[in-house]
This record gives structure tokens, C-alpha cells and sequence, in this order.
């Protein structure tokens, strides 16, 4: 198994400015606000899942759901090898453990353009029975209006945002 396979592609063409892409570009707006404070903007994920804080995140389900459950279907061996690989070495690290979830869905694994692997998670039993948060997602170019005249904002950089809780 080739570990370049599982690494995130960091240079992008679709690389968002954000996070330690803005340290690389003087002329961004945010260049020299995260310049002077480099020290906590981070270019990998951490290496460990935190510690449990009593907080889980739970999913409102459709009432009278029961589990969602949709059974894994035939996969290539390469597509197995690939998982096994990449769940192994997310374990090794210490970022996944044993799920104690009723829902499972089917995983597997699509070549993106550079040849490296994108992993997919099938929900869509789970999302059909889930209800919809009445909260939406503000978009980007939204809060950044808000944001004008502020002094003191934060962000947070999802990057391996799937495994970290």
C-alpha cells in the first residue's frame, strides 16, 4: 500500500484562502493579522482524538425511527486494501476507535484527479430519516461582512475535521 495514497492534497487548486494558506500570500487582507499570530494557526491535524468531555453529538431522527442501517456492499480489493490501510493507520494514531452506534452505513473509497483516495460514506438511509437543523450554516462571504470593523474574530479549520469530536 502506498501511504501517499492516504495523504491529503495540500496545494489545491481549489484551495481556499484560509487558515496557513493566508501566511503563504502577503497581499491577502488577513496576511499580517495571522502573521502575528503563526503560532496558533496549524497546517495538520492533531495527532490524538481529545479527551471526552461529556458532550457526544446526537442526530435527531424522524420519530418513530428505529436505526438506520444499510449493509455493506461487495467492494473491490483494492478499495478493501485501501480502507484497511487507511483505518488501520487512523487507529495506530489513536484518532478513530470502535463505533458503539446503531446506524451503519457502507464505506468505500473514489479516485480523486491527483490518484489519491477519497473516502465515502453512504448516509443515505440515515439522512432520509433525519430532520433537518433549523439553524442553516451562514455562508462565507456572509460572515465575512459581518465581520467588518471587528477587532477580535476566530475560525476553525475543519482540515481531517471528520475525526476530530
Amino acid at each position: 500500500m502506498d501511504p501517499e495514497v492516504l495523504e491529503d492534497e495540500r496545494t489545491s487548486k481549489r484551495q481556499t484562502r484560509y487558515g496557513a494558506a493566508i501566511l503563504k500570500d502577503p497581499s491577502d487582507p488577513y496576511y499580517a493579522l495571522l502573521k502575528e499570530f503563526s503560532d496558533v494557526v496549524n497546517d495538520d491535524p492533531p495527532s490524538v482524538l481529545p479527551p471526552v468531555r461529556g458532550v457526544r453529538h446526537e442526530i435527531d431522527l424522524v420519530p418513530g425511527t428505529k436505526y438506520c442501517t444499510t449493509r455493506q456492499w461487495p467492494l473491490p480489493k483494492e478499495q478493501v486494501d485501501v480502507i484497511d490501510a487507511f483505518f488501520a493507520a487512523k487507529l495506530a494514531a489513536g484518532m478513530v476507535r470502535e463505533s458503539k452506534s446503531p446506524h451503519s452505513s457502507p464505506t468505500f473509497f473514489v479516485r480523486k484527479p491527483n490518484g489519491k483516495w477519497r473516502m465515502v460514506h453512504a448516509f443515505n438511509t440515515l439522512n432520509a430519516a433525519t430532520i433537518p437543523a433549523s439553524t442553516p450554516i451562514p455562508r462565507k462571504d456572509v460572515l465575512q461582512n459581518n465581520m467588518a470593523g471587528c477587532t477580535i474574530f476566530s475560525a476553525l479549520d475543519m482540515v481531517d475535521g471528520y475525526y476530530q469530536s
